[in-house]
């Protein structure tokens, strides 16, 4: 069986390479290698989801799931005094995404390790970001949404992209279920992105 990019530690050998990105005006060199998410190219998803995403000024993100943290580098660039955390399971791709902040000088932002919300127990945020890893279950993609609700802020934001054969309808239900909306805000190359908001307390 072929290693997967959500592998806590790839052992795949490594194959250094390194992409360029240019997308919502920000350019950046980001290291990449084996292991890791679409590690030879950005991902159609994961640029359409950054040509979606609206973030504001000193807004604290939360990239879920980084990689080699393209999601979270721009979003720390689009939101001026915001703060941006970066986290995911895979070992690699923690330590390519500290090299790719370093290397973008990106200063509003750092990586954490571990497991999906578990770097970030007990903070509050305006917006999740997430491609989400279909091929690792069903199971992963509904603890995304279910536990996305109690790191956020009233008012926060939930954003997710999939491609459309591979589930994003179902996807939009579970967010539908979790927050009492979801709606479609980008559709392209097969893919939706889909953004649930936190309601605002009532009282």
């Amino acid at each position: 069986m072929g290693e997967h990019y959500f592998s806590r530690k790839p052992t795949s050998r490594p194959r250094p390479a390194e992409l360029r990105v240019d997308v919502r005006g920000v350019s950046l060199r980001l290291e990449t290698d084996a292991g890791v998410f679409s590690p030879r190219a950005l991902d159609r998803g994961t640029e359409l989801l950054i040509e979606a995403v609206e973030v504001g000024p000193c807004e604290l993100l939360l990239d879920l799931g980084c990689g080699t943290g393209a999601i979270g580098l721009v979003a720390a660039r689009l939101s001026e005094g915001g703060h941006v955390i970066l986290t995911d399971m895979n070992e690699r791709a923690v330590g390519l995404a500290k090299a790719n902040l370093r290397r973008n000088g990106v200063t509003n932002a750092e990586v954490r390790r571990g497991d999906l919300y578990e770097p970030v127990a007990g903070l509050g945020f305006n917006h999740i970001l997430c491609n989400p890893p279909i091929r690792a279950g069903r199971r992963l993609v509904d603890r995304i949404v279910s536990e996305a609700p109690a790191h956020l802020l009233e008012g926060g934001k939930l954003w997710l992209v999939a491609r459309t054969k591979q589930g994003a309808d179902s996807i939009r239900a579970r967010m539908a279920e979790a927050f009492g909306n979801a709606e479609i805000v980008r559709r392209g190359s097969g893919y939706k992105v889909l953004v649930s908001t936190k309601p605002l307390a009532v009282g």
